[in-house]
């Protein structure tokens, strides 16, 4: 992004300054990150504390659909729980990586909605397309943050095809490799993507009421999505 910046076009210049200007809490008024930090610091706290065998941590944390009826927390604290030190490592680089550009850019409190909504659709994904598997790690969050990525970046005038080709390289990796949930990675990625474009069409300070709702609107629908395979069971033994 730095050398995108370097070697911007006027066309590209025009666009970054139609999304700074047109909302000032839009804008990246500090390059610090809290959220992408605080993320990265209770996510390793609780790996930490997953290792003490009794606590059981990525059992009661993990993702499974069958109980997110009893336990819907866990359609979040999946991002949590991670199984080994490479997983974790990998998720964290990806998320310090992208997080330094993307939440300046978007916000804080906006780049915290989009990982937490990310996370539910990774969740919402594994619940329609692999219902029986039981899921841990932040992947589908961080797969969401490319997504949104990607869209801003475009809508921006920015030459996405490096983004396109990493992040088509990390999916098709999970399609390839035994025990990764590429689920969670579609699920993540569709709901990034959407979040993304409704930060874009909505950045006016005059429509943050209107980017409230279709978040909230956005949100409502995953978790539906999420409680399809228990509304099924509670349909069957009702």
């Amino acid at each position: 992004m730095k050398e995108q910046k370097s070697t911007r076009t006027p066309a590209q210049k025009k666009a970054e300054r139609r999304w700074r200007g047109g909302s000032a809490v839009m804008s990246p008024v500090t390059s610090k990150t809290p959220v992408t930090f605080g993320i990265l610091a209770v996510t390793v706290v609780a790996y930490v504390i997953a290792m003490i065998p009794d606590l059981a941590v990525n059992e009661h944390l993990g993702y499974f659909a069958f109980l997110v009826g009893q336990e819907p927390w866990r359609l979040l604290t999946v991002s949590l729980t991670h199984a080994s030190i490479f997983h974790i490592g990998f998720n964290m680089l990806a998320l310090w990586m992208i997080g330094r550009s993307l939440e300046p850019v978007i916000g804080t409190w906006r780049f915290l909605a989009l990982y937490l909504i990310s996370t539910i659709g990774g969740s919402a994904a594994v619940s329609l397309l692999a219902p029986m598997t039981f899921v841990v790690g932040a992947s589908g969050a961080i797969f969401g943050l490319m997504g949104a990525l990607v869209v801003i970046a475009r809508r921006l005038g920015t030459d996405i095809t490096s983004m396109l080709v990493i992040l088509g390289i990390n999916f098709a990796y999970g399609l390839i490799a035994g025990g990764i949930s590429w689920q969670a990675h579609l699920g993540g990625v569709v709901a990034g993507a959407i979040v993304g474009i409704i930060y874009y069409t909505t950045r006016e300070r005059s429509k943050r009421t209107l980017q409230i709702l279709l978040l909230v609107a956005t949100t409502a629908v995953l978790v539906f999505l999420a409680f399809i395979p228990v509304l099924r069971l509670a349909a069957v033994f009702g």
